[in-house]
């Protein structure tokens, strides 16, 4: 099955940050896909803005060379690259200074949609949204989108929010996280609530727990310095771990429309428990004869950032009472995986007595890699002998059951096009940021007070013992994190 393009509306997209490394890896090769797909106007016009001392011959060279490097050998066609280069341009900017904010100006155009890509650092956002305001290059119906990190706590992140709120009005804020870009993760609505066979049973009545996991297998590579300052809790827990409990646990909204979806969001956030120390696991990858420690990469020998974090969340209302979430995400683990797996309870009674053994439905939602949902659900192993249970997965996976998954636009091609419709459903709001922050703050301060020190783990492992031991006490266990 062919996903349906619809086109959007004309529009100028500026770039600020256009040469750097997210725009060359993600956001230009993925605009260049939806051009391919159809749905980018002949006319819509794409401005790099950046301080690097480029023309608009260069700028081009250079998109034409991320597109090569970046996108799959089947979307270069020469033909159709040379057609999207021509709606490139490229200004020369000084977005703390004076420079180049007139030639931008110029080039914008009026009556379409105008937005503006921060691809910078956050401490750039407020001189850059003051900028298009005073220089009336934005308008009242322009969009700003601004990518993570939003504010490092609570008191930064109301900073940001109020830089950002003196210039543009929150219809026009956009704060990006890609995770809710992915296919799956908007299916987490689609099961949820279009589905009769799932609400029902969608509570502490019928749920043991849920499991959410992202698992990596890269280190932190040239991030060190960065992830020092942040570590999983900030860069993982706080923005993209925190959007997936919300949408697995939120109720459902009256509509399909953005504010709405994003206020159910928010009382999840607002009804998450304070953690107990013992139901929170930090940990660190270790050395190894092949591999550098995370202190060695992060360059800092007495680090006591963590690499890898679970956490045991309770959510305070009726849906959920007693019904734990646990969240894990980490470092240079065993396997490259992101899934939730919703564990139901057991059948309150077995007719098959105990030699059949426990057999609990398991739906698990595949973020990545490899798209797609399974529910495990427990039948009579086929043949003679009696009647042995045996746990099979009801399997979909989007690739077969929808067709070749490089018709699935990537996460980052979704939302931009999203910005240009002016669907802010998939966005994180303002007042939602802020509620996370309210709830991570005291999770670090109280380690920081402390003075704990990660565990450390096994470069190729499952994470820390520790982590085990945490679902242990309570009769649980990890799902095992395989590809």
């Amino acid at each position: 099955m062919v996903s349906r393009v619809i086109p959007v509306d004309d529009f100028d997209l500026v770039i600020f940050g256009g040469t750097g490394d997210l725009a060359r890896r993600k956001i230009l090769p993925g605009l260049y896909r939806r051009f391919c797909a159809g749905q980018m106007p002949a006319e819509a016009r794409i401005i790099g803005a950046a301080r690097s001392d480029f023309g608009t011959p260069e700028f081009r060279d250079m998109v034409r060379d991320a597109i090569h490097e970046f996108s799959e050998k089947n979307d270069c066609d020469e033909q159709k690259i040379e057609q999207f280069l021509a709606q490139l341009h490229y200004v020369t900017i000084d977005v703390m200074g004076e420079g180049g904010w007139s030639e931008l100006k110029d080039l914008m155009r009026d009556g379409i949609v105008k937005a503006f890509y921060f691809s910078v650092a956050p401490k750039l956002f407020g001189a850059i949204a003051e900028r298009l305001h005073l220089k009336g290059i934005s308008d009242q119906d322009s969009r700003i989108v601004v990518e993570k990190p939003f504010g490092r706590d609570l008191e930064t992140a109301k900073a940001l929010n109020a830089d950002l709120a003196a210039h543009f009005d929150e219809t026009q804020i956009y704060r990006i996280d890609h995770y809710l870009g992915k296919e799956t993760v908007q299916n987490l609505m689609a099961v949820r609530f279009g589905n009769i066979l799932f609400e029902p049973l969608w509570n502490a009545q019928y749920i043991d727990h849920i499991q959410i996991t992202v698992a990596e297998t890269v280190g932190v590579g040239g991030r060190g310095e960065y992830y020092d300052r942040a570590g999983a809790m900030r860069d993982m827990v706080q923005n993209h771990l925190m959007q997936l409990l919300c949408l697995i646990a939120m109720e459902p909204p009256s509509k399909y429309d953005p504010d709405a979806v994003r206020d159910e969001k928010l009382k999840v956030i607002r009804a998450l428990e304070p953690i107990a120390p013992h139901h929170i696991v930090r940990g660190q990858y270790d050395a190894t004869d092949t591999e550098q420690s995370y202190r060695e990469d992060a360059g800092d020998p007495k680090s006591r950032t963590e690499s890898y974090i679970a956490l045991r969340c309770m959510i305070a209302n009726w849906r959920w009472a007693n019904t734990p979430i646990y969240i894990r995400t980490g470092k240079k683990l065993k396997a490259r995986a992101s899934e939730i797996a919703v564990v139901f309870k057991d059948t309150p009674h077995s007719i098959f007595g105990e030699e059949a053994g426990k057999h609990a439905n398991v739906l698990r939602i595949r973020l990545q890699p490899n798209e797609g949902m399974t529910l495990q659900v427990t039948i009579k192993e086929p043949g003679p002998g009696g009647m042995r249970l045996v746990d099979v997965p009801l399997d979909m996976s989007f690739a077969d059951a929808l067709g070749d998954e490089d018709d699935v636009p990537d996460a980052y091609e979704r939302l931009i096009m999203d910005v240009i419709r002016g669907n802010q459903t998939l966005f994180m709001r303002g007042d939602e940021v802020e509620a996370a922050w309210a709830w991570t703050d005291p999770l670090i301060n109280g380690w920081t007070a402390r003075n704990d020190v990660p565990k450390l783990y096994d470069v190729g492992s499952a994470g820390p013992d520790d982590a085990a031991l945490m679902l242990k006490r309570e009769n649980r266990v990890w799902r095992e994190i395989k590809e």
